[in-house]
């Protein structure tokens, strides 16, 4: 029997519009630049990736454009020939030739998995080791830096049932304007919903000392990377005086920051997301260290579109327990897609089908329209 091989990998940028500005502390995002990617394989089976990052270098080492260019020199031609059913000797391949790239492997592997599900008639979910459920609850998160926008929206939210999770982004302001921002919003809402807060590291260890305590003593149910990830020390001392659990997200760049931060008791709670770990099955080793070490976990985005998104869910799907939900909410963020079907939410979940594959197929005129030059 011939073995299948991988004949192709091409990347494509596609620039697509929001519903608004989203504000984060480091940057502000005025639409969504996804980069897809299509694996092609010899019997005839196209496997489809998504690999996007926040705010492109403002957040992190990756860029669209660095994603594209290093897939195009270096990524896909070491793919090409390669047993396209062996996922992980393809990905070992990658890893020998190139250090990090995690966001650009992770769309990679969400294609290699993707054409597998194709060609055996089964979800990537399956190929993942089993889902244990076949939906997430969604985070929304509310960014506009408005205090009474962002409570409108809030309750938009609640009475659609679309979500009743809601996480604000701080920092950006002075410490006592984002606890008062923060604070109104969970005092308009009350236990009707869960309110988090995501500093993404713009707090120095004096002021998370002060910020986590008022918002712990004031309802607040998690605080997000309050502080740098260079700052282990800080962390872990923060982690043990937090009156409300505190989640690393910045902190994890790789399977093996997980296993540092875990030993350290930096954290007590894990933001997984595929991209910072190089795919759905990398970001299951992290989840299995927090498991391991008893850390809770969180289903994180980076604001994907809908290839991303299903693909993290896809992983999400077999964990044991998401004590803390998800905010796969990436799709939403965006007036237009690139997908004949976009994901289904509904009362405050993601439901992901059973469909092979991501089961997701790429609309071409959108892609094209929408396509960079």
């Amino acid at each position: 029997m011939n073995p299948i091989l991988i004949e192709s990998l091409a990347a494509v940028i596609v620039d697509l519009p929001t519903i608004r500005p989203h504000k984060l502390a480091m940057h502000t995002m005025q639409n969504q630049t996804l980069v897809i990617l299509r694996l092609r394989c010899s019997d005839g089976i196209e496997g489809i990736g998504e690999a996007t990052t926040i705010g492109g270098l403002a957040y992190g080492n990756e860029s669209p454009e660095s994603i594209k260019a290093n897939i195009d020199a270096h990524l896909a031609p070491a793919l090409a020939g390669l047993d396209a059913c062996n996922i992980n000797a393809a990905m070992q391949t990658l890893d020998k030739i190139a250090k990090g790239n995690t966001f650009a492997k992770s769309g990679i592997e969400s294609a290699l998995l993707d054409a597998q599900g194709k060609r055996l008639g089964l979800p990537v979910s399956e190929l993942l080791g089993g889902r244990v459920r076949d939906s997430l609850e969604v985070a929304w998160t509310l960014a506009s830096g408005d205090t009474a926008r962002d409570i409108a929206e809030a309750e938009q939210m609640l009475e659609a049932r679309r979500h009743r999770i809601f996480k604000l982004k701080i920092g950006a302001n002075p410490l006592e304007q984002d606890l008062a921002h923060a604070l109104a919003i969970k005092r308009a809402l009350g236990d009707r919903a869960s309110v988090r807060v995501d500093v993404n590291q713009y707090w120095d260890e004096s002021q998370a000392i002060r910020g986590c305590r008022v918002l712990g003593d004031n309802g607040i149910d998690l605080i997000e990377q309050p502080i740098s990830r260079v700052n282990r020390a800080g962390q872990v001392r923060l982690n043990q005086r937090s009156p409300a659990p505190v989640m690393a997200d910045e902190s994890i760049e790789s399977v093996e920051d997980a296993f540092s931060l875990a030993a350290d008791g930096a954290a007590s709670v894990f933001a997984l997301k595929i991209a910072k770990n190089g795919g759905p099955r990398a970001v299951l080793r992290t989840a299995q260290i927090a498991e391991a070490c008893g850390i809770a976990l969180y289903g994180g985005t980076m604001l994907e579109g809908s290839v991303g998104t299903l693909a993290s869910a896809h992983a999400f799907l077999t964990l044991r327990q998401l004590t803390w939900g998800t905010e796969l909410f990436g799709p939403l963020l965006l007036t237009e897609d690139i997908v004949t079907e976009a994901p289904q939410y509904r009362d405050f979940h993601l439901h992901i089908p059973r469909t092979p594959g991501l089961g997701l197929t790429l609309d071409e005129a959108r892609l094209a329209r929408f396509r960079r030059a």
